[in-house]
């Protein structure tokens, strides 16, 4: 199977003149016994659960998330949802930076109309936000995006990618859309996806995600091989977990730090698999589709630039059932076509980089 790599606009911005960034700084972090003191940004992702707005987009699959359709998605649920997934967002990482996340990912948005309806609610206005944001061919509309905070992430140019997958012209999915910046003064490159679902069932749909593997796989190669230390983070909603071959073979990551063979990525998320950490739940079983994978610049010693320090899910118990045969899953907005009035079927997951000062 083979893909195809389109781009479908390229937007280059150059800054004259620098930029002075602040970061919060944890005053003392402990590792390996010392204290020291560093400084910390925190990177995400979040699959915001059909973030519709409620007009009738002509060519688009919507007409569910309308007042008028199925989900009787009026403006008063539009803007319930805004301010709830904006609480949420505010408050990833902000126990080690006081701050809401230095750059976000996030997927399953319709348009860029909703985000900037996201960045300018009450909760997130004060971080001035700014969108990356290109449609995709998805039919049902949606795409993904970033948003960063321009006093820690400078943009310097960003790419949207097509999946095309070969012998199927009617085969429509998200693009993947790569973001690259400085963070802090330093070169950092993110790649944002949503995989092609398990819909058809798992087994049946796997090339598709494979497709979209080699596809991220590709873009990251093409970033080392201008740079075989780059610092790059592909984040996303994988539609599979960190065991499955898509990520492991296809994306080739490793989650073992201390052994990264020649050529992979580490998967910091494949540990929280394997203690029965999720971001969704599906029949009785927890699955870790939203995963965070960084390239082995990123590893090694923070004494010199910025490097991994952990990986979390982001599931306080404000996010989750409360009762219930679904206690302890995540609150999502509609679940067997009942409004719940709650955020996204997906906890958002998240890492930190930090520096020695």
């Amino acid at each position: 199977m083979k893909n195809f790599i389109t781009p479908k606009r390229f937007t280059l911005l150059f800054f004259a003149k620098s930029l002075l960034i602040c970061f919060f700084l944890l005053s003392i972090l402990s590792l390996n016994a010392q204290e020291k003191k560093y400084k910390v940004g925190c990177i995400a992702f979040y699959n915001l659960e059909n973030l519709f707005d409620t007009i009738n987009t002509e060519n688009v699959r919507d007409e569910e998330f309308t007042p008028e359709g199925r989900n009787q998605w009026t403006p008063d649920r539009y803007l319930v949802k805004l301010d709830m997934l904006a609480e949420v967002i505010s408050q990833i990482g902000n126990d080690l930076t006081n701050d809401a996340p230095a750059i976000i990912g996030v997927s399953e948005i319709e348009n860029i109309d909703v985000l900037e309806d996201l960045v300018n609610t009450p909760a997130l206005k004060p971080y001035n936000y700014k969108i990356v944001h290109y449609d995709s061919p998805d039919k049902r509309g949606v795409d993904v995006g970033l948003l960063y905070q321009p006093k820690y992430f400078t943009v310097t140019g960003s790419v949207s990618y097509e999946l095309g997958i070969e012998g199927r012209d009617d085969f429509f999915s998200r693009d993947q859309l790569l973001v690259s910046g400085l963070f802090d003064g330093e070169p950092l490159s993110v790649i944002v996806n949503h995989w092609p679902s398990r819909r058809g069932g798992e087994k049946a749909s796997r090339p598709l995600r494979i497709a979209a593997a080699d596809l991220t796989r590709s873009l990251v190669d093409s970033l080392m091989r201008i740079d075989k230390n780059a610092k790059v983070i592909i984040m996303g909603d994988l539609n599979d977990d960190p065991v499955d071959p898509s990520v492991k073979d296809h994306l080739k990551t490793s989650g073992k730090i201390e052994k990264i063979p020649d050529g992979y990525l580490y998967n910091p998320m494949e540990k929280l698999f394997k203690k029965g950490i999720g971001s969704l739940a599906w029949r009785d079983s927890w699955n870790l589709f939203d995963q965070i994978v960084i390239s082995p610049g990123l590893l090694g010693e923070y004494k010199n630039d910025y490097k991994f320090y952990k990986v979390s899910v982001f599931n306080k118990k404000f996010l989750k059932n409360k009762e219930g045969r679904y206690a302890g899953y995540p609150l999502r907005t509609y679940a067997g076509g009942v409004y719940q009035g709650g955020y996204s079927d997906h906890f958002p997951v998240y890492i930190y980089l930090i520096k020695e000062i």
